[in-house]
């Protein structure tokens, strides 16, 4: 009997390692090597690079529109949803049980039951704090309603692979992306702890054709289906003169495709590189090349969350990778009032880049990400003024004030980080 224990035993430990590392890696090589740099992100290279590498080419003929917390948020999504004629495509990584979680069911359910097309793919993690009676509302009113990467058997391997995207398609002619979750923490102005901080963006013109097309990835991944059509992929009229295109990334295909764009970016900047990151744990290649921009005389200025923070791990983690890069003189700011959750990179007031990626080892490895990159210097400024905002409200942390953290706090920060891939 000792000896049949020991065996099942050994059994089991084997699967739950062999699970472990199934879930923990993605099985592509990785960036190891830092990206030289060729060309300054003022050169036609710039563009054609990152249209090129990333996957879909930039388009022009875009207009955008930056929403600043819950207030102005959701009510476009709102707007947008109650105005759709043919279809509505909906993929998020958060939808939780409260108020606007409610609005936004009965608003998509009102669509559906009007024979609009409604297509909702939700993270079956994300919404694991959803109230049942949004499904039952949506699927009644004949909405398509599908959980991404539910546990089944057959995808052991894939549990830690998690949809973090965060789209609204209208018509295949209008989309929303950027980071919040549909949950009533992003409601309201951050004007108070239980309000977070958030920055969304709605865009009009050919780029929303490439978010649609993302959206399609995982929905097909997920149900076998593809979507098509003039309904989901019409001919879309200029809307504006910006440029911009929508990309992503997935363990099962491009994982590194957004750390690629983020050491792109930096490894161009020239003036500035303005970061707002609700979960900034980069590694060392990242910081290598963020240090090497500071060296040569670009000013960095990043925010993130200070005590008010949903995963205080993470602070710690982030916290503890600061060293270099304060001694290289980027600038590390704590916001104050409350959650800070923008994910937002504005380099030399040209390049914009928004969606759902953090910047740490989950966004850029494990999670399905979405990011949309704009390139509009009249946008770019906008967004540094409203970083330049939340500067305001932020508490800048100093290389002397870092070095004289506590013991406890430089012990914990150490072992922290050793589980960096896991942030």
């Amino acid at each position: 009997m000792t000896t049949i224990v020991l065996i099942v035993s050994t059994v089991v430990v084997t699967l739950i390692a062999v699970l472990l590392v199934a879930n923990l890696t993605s099985g592509e090589k990785k960036i190891e090597h830092r990206i030289e740099r060729l060309y300054s992100s003022d050169d036609p290279q710039f563009i054609r690079s990152m249209g090129l590498l990333l996957g879909p080419p930039v388009v022009d003929s875009n207009r955008f529109n930056v929403l600043v917390n819950g207030d102005e948020i959701f009510p476009s999504m709102l707007d947008g949803i109650r105005s759709a004629r043919h279809t509505i495509t909906l993929e998020t990584f958060i939808y939780w049980k409260g108020a606007i979680g409610e609005d936004i069911a009965r608003a998509l359910a009102d669509k559906a039951r009007a024979g609009i097309a409604v297509h909702v793919l939700l993270d079956w993690v994300g919404s694991s704090k959803m109230d049942k009676r949004y499904l039952d509302t949506l699927r009644e009113a004949g909405a398509e309603v599908v959980k991404y990467h539910k546990p089944h058997w057959t995808g052991l391997g894939r549990m830690n692979d998690r949809t973090h995207r965060k789209l609204l398609v209208i018509d295949g002619h209008i989309g929303f992306t950027g980071g919040v979750g549909i949950a009533d923490e992003w409601t309201g102005h951050g004007q108070d702890e239980k309000h977070w901080r958030d920055t969304h963006y709605r865009i009009e013109g050919p780029a929303v054709g490439q978010m649609q097309a993302v959206f399609m990835d995982n929905w097909v991944k997920a149900t076998g289906n593809v979507l098509h059509g003039p309904k989901y992929f019409p001919q879309i009229e200029a809307a504006g003169n910006g440029l911009a295109h929508m990309f992503s990334s997935s363990p099962s295909g491009g994982s590194d495709d957004m750390q690629l764009m983020y050491l792109m970016a930096i490894t161009a900047a020239t003036h500035s590189i303005h970061l707002s990151s609700a979960y900034f744990v980069p590694d060392k290649l990242t910081i290598n090349a963020i240090v090497e921009a500071a060296k040569r005389g670009v000013k960095v200025r990043i925010i993130t969350p200070g005590k008010r923070i949903d995963t205080h791990t993470v602070r710690e983690a982030s916290r503890a990778c600061w060293g270099d890069l304060l001694a290289a003189g980027v600038e590390m700011h704590e916001y104050q009032p409350t959650m800070f959750h923008c994910k937002v990179i504005v380099v030399d007031e040209y390049l914009v880049s928004v969606g759902s990626t953090n910047f740490d080892s989950r966004s850029f490895k494990l999670n399905d990400e979405a990011n949309l990159n704009i390139y509009d210097r009249d946008f770019a400024r906008q967004q540094r003024e409203i970083f330049d905002s939340d500067v305001a409200k932020s508490k800048r942390i100093t290389l002397d004030e870092w070095r004289r953290r506590p013991l406890l706090e430089k012990l914990l920060d150490r072992t922290v980080a050793l589980f960096d891939p896991q942030f």
